[in-house]
C-alpha cells in the first residue's frame, strides 16, 4: 500500500516509514540521545527531499522532547532561568538558518548545505564518541572513572550582566547561553536537529553546569527552539509534511519504549560505542553519496 505524501510530493509505504521511526525511536529509548542526527539522514537515503526531511523531523523533535521534560520537571532537574536564555538565542538562531536556508534552497544548493553539514559533525561526533567509549572499555577495572570536575566560571561572571543562576548553582553572565543557543538555533534550522549532540556536551564543558540539570535544561530549550524552526520552516519554507511526522511519530513511542527496556541490559560504554559505530556509519553513507558520480547524467543546454 503507497500513501502519497503532499509536501514532499512523492509516494511512499507507511509501514516502511513507520518501522524507521521505530528503528530511530528503538536507538533515541536505548541511548538517550534525540535521534535526528539519524533519521533526516534516513530519510533522505529513502528518497524523502532534504528540505522536506529537515522541517518535517523538527516537529517530530518537539513532541518526542516534551515527553522528556516531563520525567525531568517531576525530578527537579530543570534550569528554567539558564532555558530562557538559551531559547532566546535559539530563538534568532533559527530565525537565521531558516533565511539561510530559504536563501540557498532559492539558489538549488541547500541538499549540498544539509549533505555536508551532517558529514561534518557526524564525522567529529561520531569520532569523539568512540574513542571515549574505547578508552573506558580498555580501562582495567581496578581505574576508577574520574570525577567531573567544574571549572572556573570567573571569565563568564566578569562579562556584563552577570546574574546568578540557582538551579545551576552558577553566577556568569547571560551572553554566552545567548551565544550557545543561537549556534544551536542555527543549526537545529539547517539540519532538522535539536542540536543535544552539541548543547549537552557545551552546558557541561563551556556552562560548566551540574551533570543532573543538563540533560533536562536542554531538553526544555530543543521544545522551544524546534517548535521556532518548525513554524518558520512551514511559513516560509512549506517544507513540513504533518503526514510524514505522524508516521514517524506512530513508530518512534513503540520503538522508544522497546529501547528503553534493552538499554538498561548493557553498559554505558558498550551503548556509546555502538552508537557511535552507528553514527559513523551514516556519515560514511553521505559522504559516498557526495562523492560517488550519479546513474544518470543529465546536460542541459540552452534553447535554440
Amino acid at each position: 500500500m503507497q500513501l502519497y505524501l503532499p509536501i514532499a510530493e512523492m509516494p511512499v509505504d507507511p509501514l516502511v516509514v513507520i518501522f524507521m521511526g521505530a528503528a530511530v525511536g528503538f536507538l533515541s529509548g536505548m541511548f538517550g540521545v534525540g535521534g535526528g542526527f539519524l533519521m533526516t539522514p534516513l530519510l533522505i537515503f529513502y528518497g524523502i527531499p532534504p528540505a522536506v526531511a529537515v522541517g518535517t523531523e523538527a516537529s517530530q523533535i518537539v513532541a518526542s522532547s516534551v515527553s522528556g521534560v516531563l520525567a525531568h520537571l517531576k525530578r527537579k532537574t530543570v534550569d528554567f532561568h539558564m532555558g530562557g536564555f538559551l531559547v532566546l538565542g535559539g530563538g534568532v538562531g533559527a530565525a537565521v538558518g531558516i533565511a539561510i536556508f530559504r536563501h540557498l534552497r532559492a539558489a538549488g544548493q541547500v541538499e549540498i548545505l544539509i549533505s555536508l553539514s551532517y558529514v561534518a559533525f557526524l564525522s567529529v561526533v561520531g569520532g569523539l564518541m568512540l574513542v571515549e567509549s574505547a578508552r573506558a572499555l580498555l580501562r582495567s577495572p581496578e581505574d576508577k572513572p574520574k570525577r567531573r570536575k567544574r571549572r572556573s566560571v570567573a571569565w563568564m561572571a566578569a562579562m556584563p550582566f552577570a546574574m546568578r543562576f540557582r538551579r545551576s548553582q552558577l553566577y556568569i553572565s547571560p551572553i554566552p547561553p545567548i551565544f550557545l543557543g543561537f549556534c544551536v538555533g542555527v543549526l537545529a534550522a539547517i539540519m532538522g536537529v535539536g542540536g543535544g549532540f552539541i548543547m549537552v556536551p557545551a552546558m557541561l564543558y563551556i556552562l560548566n553546569m551540574p551533570t543532573n540539570v543538563v540533560v533536562g535544561t536542554s531538553l526544555f530549550q530543543i521544545i522551544f527552539v524546534t517548535a521556532i524552526a518548525t513554524v518558520l520552516h512551514a511559513a516560509a519554507n512549506q517544507t513540513v509534511d504533518v503526514i510524514l511526522a505522524l508516521l514517524l511519530l506512530t513508530g518512534g513511542v513503540v520503538g522508544a519504549q522497546i529501547g528503553a527496556r534493552v538499554g538498561v541490559r548493557l553498559r554505558g560504554e558498550q551503548l556509546r560505542a555502538l552508537l557511535a559505530l552507528i553514527v559513523l556509519a551514516v556519515c560514511a553513507r553521505l559522504m559516498m553519496d557526495l562523492t560517488l558520480p550519479p546513474e544518470s547524467l543529465f546536460v542541459i543546454e540552452a534553447a535554440q
